[in-house]
């Protein structure tokens, strides 16, 4: 009888248990969108600090860089010398050592020491600038100081000084023109590389390090480096006079790299004249929920080291990202609540006067023996079905928003401020030279909008709320009618 009467009064009703539906519906898909959307935010932010730390990294200790003392810039210098009437060549590469202060390595095995540390790898991050020079006509004497890259200057032909701003080659007697260009290198922990700067790369040409390589001259390069540079595995390159043979070419999970060259620890250090140093050390923590602990305890027992912590990290994170992850969280999960509040009393209005245009009808039903229980009940089985009717119709539109974004899959930008240890974030080596402590990466991110199933439990939970919430309002005025009404309502 139950099945029989609801199937009767809702298609008796269709327009209104319709606008009732679309009500809830509307509320539904709003969640569901929004709920997608953050989601979609969330891995965007896990994207960028991963490509900032190691995979599986819960922290890095570095140390801050020093002030250059007030006789130094604090940039590279390079003397060319020709000692030649025709023209001559010359190339000089400057290692500096970049990310903050070095490190003795003997605190990488200190810090795996510390309570609630899983592992900890050490790594020296570089900048190496290359100046190629050439001279002409007679004795030439360059000095020049850069931090630039791909720039090139020209002397003056002839006896005087050529370009008169500085930084550039200073000549005598000749003519002096060099190209700069700088990039990063990375020396890497070769018998553990779960974590550290290569673990968030990929190799898709080639190979990457063995654990015996840890002295070796090989060398795996950024796809955008070795396409910019057109290296191919096998073939060689010097830095510093050193030739170095790549091994395979490591593709970023996400965005960038911000690391062209990658090297054995040991050959960066000789590189980088910092034997037994390293620049950052990447922490994995035994148990994320005590990575705060875990931080009080590094900077407890290690005295003048920087802590930092993916959350410490995530603050710095500014620009379009950050924009709309903070929308999405706060306006977003505000106006679900607003819109689905507005949904239920709509329904729960809509079902009460519906409730109060059938009063004949139950009245009717009371006359005829119908308990208000059974009246009440009716009403409420009537509101679930419509309850679920929205629900379905909620949960088909929120997936096609969802799908919508992530086919448009619009870009996010994120900017990455340096927490204070050293350049580059967590010890990464991107961007700028030495001395520059407010370092900015900037990365690209696609957004999307994934669907869990928790999100659908939680649709089809609120569509359940809201039919339960519109039938107890439309079961309680069914249930204080009385057969009178029914006999005062015929006129």
């Amino acid at each position: 009888m139950f099945g029989i009467y609801l199937k009767r009064e809702l298609s008796r009703r269709k327009k209104a248990a319709l606008v009732i539906a679309m009500g809830l519906a509307l509320g539904i898909a709003l969640v569901i969108t929004v709920n997608s959307v953050s989601a979609g935010m969330q891995q965007a932010q896990d994207k960028v600090l991963k490509s900032l730390y190691g995979l599986g990294t819960d922290m890095t200790v570095t140390k801050a860089q020093a002030a250059p003392s007030s006789n130094s810039s604090g940039r590279p210098k390079f003397d060319f010398n020709a000692k030649s009437s025709s023209s001559t060549k010359q190339s000089s590469d400057r290692v500096m050592t970049q990310g903050g202060q070095s490190l003795a390595s003997s605190l990488v095995t200190k810090v795996a020491a510390q309570r609630g540390v899983a592992s900890a790898v050490g790594a020296l991050t570089l900048n190496v600038t290359k100046v190629d020079g050439s001279f002409t006509q007679g004795t030439a004497k360059s000095s020049t100081s850069s931090g630039s890259s791909g720039s090139s200057q020209q002397g003056g032909p002839g006896g005087g000084q050529g370009g008169g701003s500085t930084g550039a080659p200073q000549v005598q007697g000749g003519g002096a023109s060099f190209d700069v260009n700088s990039y990063s290198v990375a020396g890497v922990d070769v018998t553990d590389q779960d974590l550290g700067p290569l673990a968030t790369s990929k190799i898709t040409s080639g190979k990457t390090f063995t654990a015996a390589q840890t002295n070796a001259k090989v060398a795996v390069v950024s796809k955008s480096y070795a396409k910019e540079n057109k290296y191919t595995v096998g073939k060689t390159f010097k830095i510093s006079g050193t030739k170095y043979t790549v091994i395979g070419i490591a593709t970023p999970d996400s965005s960038e790299s911000t690391t062209d060259v990658y090297l054995p620890l040991k050959q960066a250090q000789t590189l980088g004249d910092a034997k037994n140093k390293v620049t950052t050390i990447y922490v994995k923590a035994t148990d994320s929920k005590q990575i705060t602990t875990v931080k009080a305890t590094i900077q407890k027992n290690i005295s003048g080291t920087t802590v930092t912590t993916s959350a410490d990290l995530a603050s710095t994170v500014s620009g379009s990202l950050s924009t709309a992850s903070n929308l999405a969280t706060s306006v977003g999960k505000w106006l679900s609540i607003a819109v689905l509040v507005a949904a239920f009393l709509v329904a729960a209005l809509l079902t009460s006067s519906a409730v109060s245009r059938r009063v004949r009808e139950f009245g009717t039903l009371k006359a005829l023996g119908w308990p208000s229980r059974k009246v009440t009940r009716q009403v409420v089985g009537e509101s679930i079905v419509n309850g679920l009717i929205g629900g379905a119709l909620g949960i088909a539109i929120g997936l096609g928003a969802a799908y919508a974004v992530t086919a448009i899959s619009p870009k996010l930008t994120a900017e990455l401020g340096n927490t204070g240890g050293g350049g580059g974030m967590g010890g990464g080596p991107g961007g700028g030279g030495p001395g520059q402590q407010a370092v900015k990466n900037t990365m690209e991110i696609a957004l999307s909008a994934p669907v869990s199933v928790t999100t659908i439990a939680l649709a089809a939970g609120l569509a359940i709320a809201g039919g339960l919430i519109a039938g107890a309002m439309g079961g309680w005025r069914a249930s204080r009618m009385r057969p009178a009404d029914a006999l005062r309502s015929v006129s």
